[in-house]
């Protein structure tokens, strides 16, 4: 390469390096696309749509929510993992995130190779919730009727592989009882089933849910995780109730991978002040949700969030085994 060239590389790469750095501080100048990965109605498009109008607020332009459902929640993951990484496309998913892998063999994204993780939102415990007028009234309940006829009991959950449908099977195994799973699209589609009596039970997420059991339209047995939900303090955990299983699952913050350190960490500080406000943290608590304190760094989030492919990796391959 002659000295002529050499010269006008370097210029080039000199511009270009100036330009990255110029679009990383004066990020953002245009509206952000946020990319819902489930049906409206459920807890991950609530808890899109309360962070976006915050975080519009925080940023200064316009985060438009996306939902793009299906797959359980692989087409929209994988729509954003082919995203430009300009920090213009983001990704609110929640725990079967990390299932997929195990579960989905023909899957388009690598949930850790394609993604650059931005922060955990919070923690998301489950709910075991019946339609009010049944006759079950506790995981008791539930155990004795499943164990009188292993065809009475049907759960609800918005996916095979999903931390519900995982949940469910742990239930079965713990109680040495058999249930047959009904997956279905989404949260939503999944509570009107219930409703109408289609299913005897649901295992879904406690912000889904929370609305229809404080009005007195659902039941709630119990709640998964290790402590009672705030809001909820009347409803046992799984392990109070006698199955010792304590999982819950997360909404994370994530972005295509190889995003730049600068707008990951104007990203992350954006969300973890807006999720440190009281408004936001009561929004938490009231949802049955749990905040995440002390916040996460993208480096922590990764780090646990790569765990969790691991754990509940782990858990869906068995679980998968089983499947007919």
């Amino acid at each position: 390469m002659s000295w002529f060239t050499k010269t006008v590389v370097g210029v080039v790469l000199g511009i270009l390096g100036a330009l990255s750095g110029a679009n990383a501080d004066t990020y953002p100048n245009r509206p952000i696309k946020l990319v819902a990965p489930f049906p409206p109605g459920g807890g991950t498009d609530i808890m899109a749509r309360a962070l976006a109008e915050q975080l519009a607020a925080e940023l200064k332009q316009p985060v438009i929510v996306e939902n793009r459902s299906g797959a359980s929640g692989n087409i929209g993951a994988a729509a954003v993992a082919r995203a430009k990484n300009d920090g213009y496309t983001l990704l609110m998913t929640s725990a079967p995130f990390a299932i997929g892998p195990a579960i989905f063999k023909d899957l388009s994204f690598d949930p850790i190779k394609d993604f650059t993780a931005i922060t955990q939102i919070s923690m998301v415990p489950l709910l075991v919730v019946t339609r009010a007028d049944s006759p079950l009234n506790s995981i008791a309940d539930l155990i004795a009727a499943a164990k009188e006829n292993d065809k009475s009991i049907s759960f609800a959950t918005f996916g095979v592989g999903s931390p519900p449908h995982l949940t469910g099977e742990k239930i079965q195994e713990l109680a040495g009882i058999k249930m047959l799973h009904i997956p279905y699209k989404g949260g939503s589609e999944a509570i009107t089933e219930l409703m109408s009596g289609q299913v005897s039970i649901g295992i879904l997420d406690v912000i889904s849910m929370m609305p229809m059991v404080k009005e007195g339209r659902l039941k709630a047995l119990a709640i998964t995780g290790p402590v009672r939900a705030q809001t909820l303090a009347e409803v046992p955990t799984l392990v109070e109730a006698g199955v010792p299983y304590d999982d819950v699952g997360w909404f994370g913050l994530f972005a295509p991978a190889g995003l730049s350190p600068a707008i990951t960490n104007t990203l992350n500080a954006a969300v973890n002040k807006i999720l440190a406000t009281p408004d936001i943290r009561r929004l938490i608590f009231a949802s049955g949700t749990v905040p995440i304190a002390p916040p996460t760094s993208p480096a922590e989030w990764q780090a646990i969030f790569n765990e969790n492919v691991r754990v509940w990796g782990a858990t869906a391959t068995e679980v998968m085994k089983k499947e007919p």
